[in-house]
């Protein structure tokens, strides 16, 4: 498996392995890590992950991604160990909640969120490489919410490996802040900084694009850009529709959606050969893929804090690597609407590109308004209790539900405990956080507030991050 960079010129592409885009995340000129050609399962091969354990399936799915860098052997062994600590036997369970309808919990791995399910694999796999090449690496990650925790508690006392994250002050729920900033190891720092989550993401790629800094550190990244982040990702699009009848039935998804990885990570699973009938966008108040999908205008408006802060992006990273297909793998062409988007604040139109991703993707814009009643009435009906996030993925599977015949699955991404103010205002349930976590608002913080600066982000990474070998 070769990649190569979004943003590579058709006539002077350079291709690397899994191992050097796992530790580079972010291309030099900008772009974002995708795979040469997209692997392809036959529906035998779908098939035969039936009834398959989790990291089994996990394997399967990705060993084309990771190529030579791991046998066979020592990938399912990473693998089985990355979930061995979830809380559910079936590490991303299904629950029915209707005709057709079905919530996949994404909230068992160690911080109550779907990162886990990716990061957990990620920070194995740094350790493997890492070791292997006598290296070390710096991981700079922005975070609207699970990123951060998550990040961390992949990377956490892991020799190899410094980890900065940056979050906007003020935004995460207090469960979220404290499950990054209560986290007592020496290679783990937060960063709150004062802005949005947009300007921590524009701080990280601006360390990324300085090279100096970033060779002499060794700078690499965990959040989403990283492609083996959503290799992993992929893995649920598989294990959910085998159990629900694919390859013989197909399987519509919807997916609260912020930085498009997670919805991305489902349209390669599509490209891979998995029948997937709908992919549908969930957004929030923040809505700019839901406008685009809607009327093929793409056009940055202020971020707007909601009741599911982990949405409140305006500029979805992982889109560009959608972009690059949508533009028949055009580098020059990617790039160049891409420096436009960021110019003028408005992606260039493009009639073609649009009327694809409309015949790939629905979306549904979620309001709290609605975000709330979903709680509620979810609650109702099953007794359970869903955060916002979720909430945003069920209303928009029912608000785009097709053929009830066929399932539809929303991915509940976070646990009702770390939002437990909107959860215990809407239904009068305090959600209680699971045992090992009991403790968590008692414990320390570490916060390191700084403003929306690159020379003040750059120096606090130089003080405290040792240099790459």
């Amino acid at each position: 498996m070769r990649y190569l960079s979004t943003r590579s010129p058709a006539g002077s592409r350079k291709f690397l392995n899994f191992e050097d885009v796992l530790l580079a995340g972010l291309a030099p000129d900008g772009g974002l890590y995708v795979p040469d050609v997209w692997p392809s399962f036959s529906p035998a091969t779908i098939r035969a992950m039936r009834g398959r354990p989790y990291a089994e399936v996990a394997a399967a799915v990705m060993a084309p991604f990771v190529g030579e860098a791991l046998s066979a052997t020592e990938l399912r062994a990473l693998l089985d160990d990355a979930y061995a600590g979830f809380s559910h036997s079936a590490v991303a369970p299904l629950q029915q909640i209707g005709a057709g309808e079905w919530l996949l919990e994404l909230f068992h791995g160690p911080t109550l969120a779907f990162k886990d399910y990716a990061l957990q694999v990620l920070g194995r796999l740094f350790d493997a490489i890492l070791t292997r090449r006598g290296r070390r690496v710096t991981i700079v990650g922005a975070t609207s919410g699970d990123t951060g925790s998550a990040a961390i508690e992949a990377c956490r006392d892991r020799a190899n490996v410094d980890i900065f994250i940056l979050y906007p002050a003020g935004r995460p729920s207090e469960v979220q802040r404290r499950q990054m900033t209560t986290v007592n190891a020496a290679n783990a720092h937060t960063i709150a900084i004062d802005g949005s989550f947009d300007d921590c993401q524009d701080l990280v790629k601006a360390l990324f694009a300085d090279v100096a800094f970033r060779e002499g550190y060794g700078l690499s990244a965990v959040n989403s850009i990283n492609w083996a982040r959503i290799a992993a990702q992929v893995v649920y699009y598989f294990a959910t529709a085998v159990s629900l009848g694919a390859p013989d039935i197909p399987v519509s998804f919807a997916v609260p959606t912020g930085n498009f990885g997670n919805v991305y990570a489902g349209h390669v699973a599509r490209r891979m050969g998995l029948p997937i009938r709908d992919l549908i966008i969930g957004t929030n108040r923040n809505d700019i893929l839901h406008r685009f999908i809607e009327s093929g205008e793409m056009r940055i408006a202020a971020v707007e804090p909601s009741l599911s802060p982990s949405m409140d992006i305006q500029v979805s990273s992982n889109f560009e690597r959608l972009y690059f297909d949508l533009l028949a793998r055009d580098g020059d062409a990617l790039a160049a609407a891409m420096n436009g988007f960021r110019a003028n604040g408005a992606l260039p139109a493009d009639s073609h590109a649009w009327q694809a991703a409309r015949e790939g993707f629905r979306s549904f814009r979620v309001d709290d308004a609605m975000t709330r009643a979903t709680i509620a009435s979810h609650y109702r009906a099953t007794g359970a209790l869903i955060d916002p996030h979720s909430a945003v993925a069920v209303a928009a599977m029912r608000a785009c539900k097709g053929d009830p015949a066929f399932p539809h699955v929303a991915l509940a991404c976070a646990h009702a405990a770390k939002f437990p103010e909107v959860v215990e205002a809407v239904t009068g349930i305090h959600p209680p956080l699971p045992a090992g976590l009991a403790d968590l608002m008692s414990r320390p913080e570490r916060i390191n507030p700084l403003p929306n600066d690159l020379d003040a982000v750059r120096a606090f990474v130089s003080a405290r991050a040792r240099r790459a070998v």
